[in-house]
């Protein structure tokens, strides 16, 4: 029982930093298309600013690319970690469970 709760932490700290990370990719999308958008005025400040902010949004994606792999290798190995610990010492994760709790209910009483 204690196997799955920790199952379901490490899916749902995956699926929070999946949606970072498409929330992000969408906003870089966003941002490429409104600069595509501005392409009329070829002359000006306005053409170096839009060179130097693609420039940018194509580092920013070569980085997340990167990051994002990093990311859900770390997930897998903290998940995997948890699984072992979990199934090694039950007693002992049922007790931080439940020590867990127990701080829990003492903040939200107080408030």
């Amino acid at each position: 029982m204690t196997a799955k709760k920790s199952t379901s932490s490490h899916e749902d700290t995956q699926i929070s930093s999946e949606n970072l990370i498409g929330d992000f990719k969408a906003l870089m999308a966003d941002a490429e298309e409104l600069i595509k958008a501005t392409a009329v005025n070829e002359d000006g400040p306005l053409s170096m600013i839009r060179s130097k902010a693609l420039d940018t949004l194509n580092n920013a994606k070569e980085t997340l690319s990167s990051v994002e792999g990093t990311v859900v290798e770390k997930a897998k190995v903290a998940a995997e970690r948890t699984d072992e610990f979990v199934h090694r010492n039950p007693w002992e994760a049922v007790g931080v469970a439940a020590g867990l709790g127990l701080l829990i209910g003492l903040f939200i009483r107080r408030r």
